[in-house]
């Protein structure tokens, strides 16, 4: 067995033919994973809501709710966003194949189903998506609320500590902040050159959920970073009782956490020596020599440790 096909792995089967979930699912189990069966699109969305598996093999064509559609409700949910789908089909025409890569898949086989193959994608797309979970997993201890958008809305990942941002704020799914990034999108044009800009999940409300556009990571993955609505978020408390820049109450606010000067540039992106400038007109600011008592005064207008 594969070194990348585990003992652990999960993968979810989905099509409406017996006969085709008996053969993947004994040549699947051969592999030595765990597999689970699902008959219809509606199935596999249920299934997929109590456990999260490692891949999906997705038939394309089903009755009701097909393949396409089914895996675009599954790429909407944020638990399961980053879960690769691997569409099989009878379907050869270009039109269909770029329907199956529109609509969230990272692959697809067309059938009859050749095993070996078919574990080779699998072995690809798995190492694919261990390397960008662990990143995700790096983000989230780092602190980082952050999520990525199609241009569509549809919510491509996010990270756990972003989902419960959300869920702090009231706002009940990510697919709400999803389609107003996709109008901000839309009304922005080129939106490399917006990268830094912060707009308001809900503009009428002075308290509501922040969205800072961090620029384009792929052909139509847009990364943004939720902050909290202004008076719970810690960034915003520090920056309007001393009077800092946004960058400079970031950098307070993980100083008041113990970070180093090179975490806080490797979370921050930003080089030392930049920290060390930021660090330099706080200290001025707050009327400190060094970093222990930036530290104290932040923690006391804080009143509390906070949650990253």
């Amino acid at each position: 067995m594969s070194e990348l096909m585990r003992g652990q792995d999960v993968v979810l089967v989905v099509d409406d033919s017996p006969e085709a979930l008996g053969f993947l699912t004994s040549a699947m189990e051969e592999s030595g994973v765990t597999v689970l069966v699902a008959k219809s699109g509606e199935a596999a969305l249920g299934i997929a809501g109590r456990v999260t598996p490692d891949i999906i093999l997705m038939d394309a064509v089903m009755p009701g709710l097909d393949g396409f559609e089914t895996c675009r409700r599954l790429k909407a949910d944020p638990a399961v966003a980053h879960v690769p789908v691997i569409f099989m089909t009878g379907l050869t025409d270009t039109e269909h194949v770029v329907h199956a890569l529109e609509s969230g898949g990272v692959d697809y086989l067309t059938k009859p189903i050749n095993i070996d193959e078919l574990r080779a994608r699998i072995r690809v797309h798995l190492a694919n998506a261990r390397t960008a979970q662990s990143a995700r997993v790096a983000l989230d201890a780092a602190g980082r609320h952050l999520m990525a958008v199609s241009a569509g809305g549809e919510v491509q990942w996010a990270t756990p500590q972003a989902n419960r941002l959300l869920a702090s704020a009231g706002i009940d799914g990510a697919a709400k902040v999803g389609a107003r990034v996709r109008d901000w999108l839309a009304s922005r044009g080129d939106v490399a050159a917006k990268a830094g800009e912060t707009f308001a999940f809900d503009p009428a409300n002075a308290g509501s959920l922040q969205l800072v556009c961090l620029g384009s990571i792929g052909a139509d993955e847009h990364l943004f970073r939720l902050l909290a609505p202004t008076g719970d978020n810690p960034d915003e408390i520090l920056r309007q009782n001393f009077g800092l820049t946004q960058r400079e109450s970031e950098v307070l606010a993980w100083i008041a956490r113990g970070k180093s000067n090179r975490d806080i540039g490797e979370i921050l992106g930003l080089s030392p020596r930049t920290v060390n400038k930021h660090l330099e007109q706080v200290y001025a600011k707050l009327g400190v020599e060094n970093r222990a008592s930036a530290a104290i005064k932040a923690t006391h207008v804080l009143q509390s440790p906070f949650e990253g």
